[in-house]
């Protein structure tokens, strides 16, 4: 019988990017991100009551324990199953001032390692699919992203509680440094909200930006 690859060291994530995933700056700070991909699943609702929320999450993490198993086995390359992210945004961006949870949209996504193939993550969806008979995993892809030049900070507390953070970056921030918003709210749950108290969650908000460009002078 052939022998399985010999595992090498695990491979974290929140150690490997640490400043993007283990940011210590809880005002406004510039980064810039590298490209990553991720597993990811879209959905639209409030995250607290949405089934359509709970669906996608559960089906995120069963591919991701999946690629994780895969990756041990036949590649000989084992991982932390990274932190839960999401990408948020609405038609009318005023209902994240008003809370309309309802009306929001989200991405929700999971980092995988540069050594995941898109044909890995294909195989993990039909081995989670066949395996757990949840059809939210049918709806699991394969997202790259490149965020670049972003503001970020380490969000201590509720989440509900982001709002002066996130009017600081819009009154403030992005005007005294000439940026401007580029991309979608980004959001990384270092917590896990099912065990940790609201004012102990730790959560990274990220903002891609880039410089204003300014209207050419009218003769």
């Amino acid at each position: 019988m052939p022998q399985s690859p010999q595992t090498t060291s695990l491979y974290d994530v929140k150690r490997e990017l640490k400043p993007y995933y283990a940011p210590k700056n809880t005002d406004w700070e510039q980064v810039d991100v590298p490209p990553q991909q991720f597993i990811a699943a879209d959905g639209r609702g409030d995250p607290n009551t949405s089934a359509e929320y709970a669906d996608r999450v559960q089906a995120l993490y069963a591919v991701a324990y999946t690629l994780k198993f895969m990756s041990r086995r036949t590649l000989g390359r084992d991982l932390v199953v990274a932190p839960l992210e999401g990408l948020w945004w609405a038609d009318d961006p005023r209902t994240f001032v008003t809370r309309d949870k309802d009306a929001w949209q989200w991405r929700m996504l999971i980092s995988q390692p540069d050594w995941i193939t898109g044909e890995h993550i294909e195989e993990a969806v039909r081995t989670a699919s066949a395996k757990k008979g949840l059809p939210a995993i049918e709806e699991v892809r394969r997202e790259t992203l490149h965020e670049s030049t972003s503001a970020q900070l380490l969000h201590i507390g509720p989440y509900d509680d982001e709002g002066p953070a996130l009017a600081r970056l819009h009154d403030t921030y992005l005007a005294a440094r000439g940026l401007q918003l580029t991309g979608l709210h980004h959001e990384v749950y270092l917590g896990d909200p099912r065990r940790a108290a609201p004012e102990k969650l730790r959560t990274v908000l990220r903002q891609p930006v880039r410089p204003t460009t300014a209207a050419p002078d009218r003769p």
